[in-house]
């Protein structure tokens, strides 16, 4: 009888071309993302070496961490630095034409991990790879896919295959529903509270349960997006009938005949029956409430109605130091709410929250409703798609007369690139992924938190429970 296998170890073991010394595989890569800030370095690469991609085909190309989010003119908006970069990128693409590529002025540009899903380049069963962290993003859909350094791009983009050690296996499985305001950022953030950031390091991570059956792709794709953010490169959710529905008709995914023999194919992807993992963990969905960062790492994480912790009582000396430290950067005091806490700016985008979904979320707190005095609040869809669809349903104009500036798609505020910055001492709430000190501008102090909690933060010009009705 053949064992019982995951997700993760089907994918795999199709793609193995070769086991190497130290039992590192070499695997096949079935498509690769590239964009401005990694793949600029790996075209410079890739033409330094003398050498040309294996297959062109097989790469799709966007622009998003160093262009502008300005809606007019915005390669001139892009910094001098960034447009060097642009440059290096586009002559590289000039020379090895990539299977499409979403330029400014292309509708379809935007975000590479919130593109990826959308045009139906992540495919179920697929490797997808790509020059950032946040490639777990589209384990959403069921690809085995992962962030690699610049250096890697290049070999991929030289050989289409990349050299890997296969990782343990974790299972987080969430049970009950959701309740009203509570999201997918919120699952994730108790979730890194709970096992920490180093909590799936090693290994890769199947989100499973009813409670995320329960959830969009979209949501789905919130949850391996920070994946990474507890240590695990790779984040999965097994494919079924809600991940075949938002794929079918996608640019980029199969048509026709090959829509039904991929059908057939990814309905034997998900994990086995009685198929082991090395540690599995549990979440209760039914009981989490709206959740914020307190402190400069995702684990540092509580329910909006909670007191900031104090770290005196933490067991752990090195958990305790570095909740001291954050709190010192954070400017926080132990034991008092963090419900109240003024904020400057509240940042609605990056490649975590910057979905359909995530917009329609904000903008029922939003809907007529002003931001608060002296806050600065800014939207950035994920893509010229999403934004499109977005004005389609008027969430522009709700966002708008909010004060709420309407930006392009790109990466902004969450890289703190070309000038959306948190200025030093302010404090923003934050759809992004990563609060580190300096993340969105030096001496800026970011809280994570879900579209709907970020949106009560603007108009209510402090961190505030998104479930309150006079937010």
């Amino acid at each position: 009888m053949a064992r019982a296998r995951t997700l993760l170890d089907k994918i795999w073991d199709e793609h193995v071309i070769a086991t190497l010394d130290g039992g590192v595989d070499l695997l096949h890569v079935d498509r690769h993302m590239v964009f401005d800030l990694t793949g600029a370095i790996g075209y410079r690469d890739l033409a330094d070496k003398s050498r040309k991609p294996r297959n062109s085909d097989l790469v799709f190309a966007t622009v998003d961490h160093v262009v502008s989010t300005e809606r007019e003119d915005r390669e001139a908006a892009t910094s001098t630095e960034g447009r060097r970069m642009l440059k290096v990128f586009r002559e590289g693409l000039a020379r090895h034409p990539p299977r499409a590529f979403f330029d400014l002025g292309d509708p379809r540009q935007g975000i590479v991990h919130v593109v990826a899903p959308e045009q139906g380049i992540a495919l179920p069963g697929l490797t997808l790879l790509a020059g950032d962290s946040h490639t777990c993003t589209v384990g959403g859909l069921g690809a085995l896919s992962w962030g690699v350094g610049s250096s890697e791009v290049e070999h991929i983009l030289s050989t289409q295959t990349i050299r890997q050690k296969r990782p343990k296996k974790m299972r987080v499985r969430v049970d009950g529903p959701l309740g009203p305001g509570v999201h997918a950022k919120d699952i994730v953030l108790a979730l890194i509270a709970r096992i920490g950031a180093a909590g799936g390091t090693g290994h890769a991570v199947e989100f499973a349960g009813p409670g995320v059956r329960a959830l969009g792709i979209e949501g789905r794709l919130t949850l391996c997006n920070m994946a990474i953010e507890f240590g695990s490169r790779i984040g999965q959710v097994a494919p079924d009938d809600t991940t075949y529905h938002y794929l079918a008709g996608r640019p980029f995914a199969p048509k026709d005949e090959m829509w039904e023999r991929a059908l057939r194919h990814w309905k034997t992807l998900p994990s086995d029956e009685g198929a082991a993992f090395d540690r599995d963990v549990s979440l209760d969905a039914s009981i989490l409430s709206p959740q914020v960062s307190w402190g400069t790492s995702p684990e540092q994480s509580m329910p909006v109605a909670g007191l900031v912790p104090d770290p005196n009582v933490m067991p752990d000396p090195a958990r305790r130091e570095a909740a001291m430290r954050a709190l010192r950067y954070m400017g926080l005091t132990p034991g008092e709410p963090i419900a109240g806490t003024s904020v400057d700016v509240v940042f609605i985008g990056s490649c975590t929250n910057s979905r359909l979904s995530d917009l329609e979320a904000a903008a029922a707190v939003v809907k007529g409703r002003k931001i608060a005095r002296g806050v600065r609040a800014l939207v950035v869809p994920g893509s010229g798609r999403v934004a499109a669809a977005a004005e389609a349903r008027g969430l522009d104009r709700i966002f708008r007369d909010a004060g709420f500036e309407w930006r392009a798609p790109g990466c902004s505020m969450c890289v703190a690139a070309n000038g959306d910055i948190v200025a030093p001492g302010q404090r923003a709430v934050s759809t992004s992924n990563r609060n580190f000190e300096g993340r969105q501008g030096p001496g800026a102090r970011t809280h994570l938190a879900s579209p709907a909690t970020a949106a009560a933060a603007a108009i209510a010009g402090a961190i505030v429970d998104p479930r309150r009705t006079d937010a």
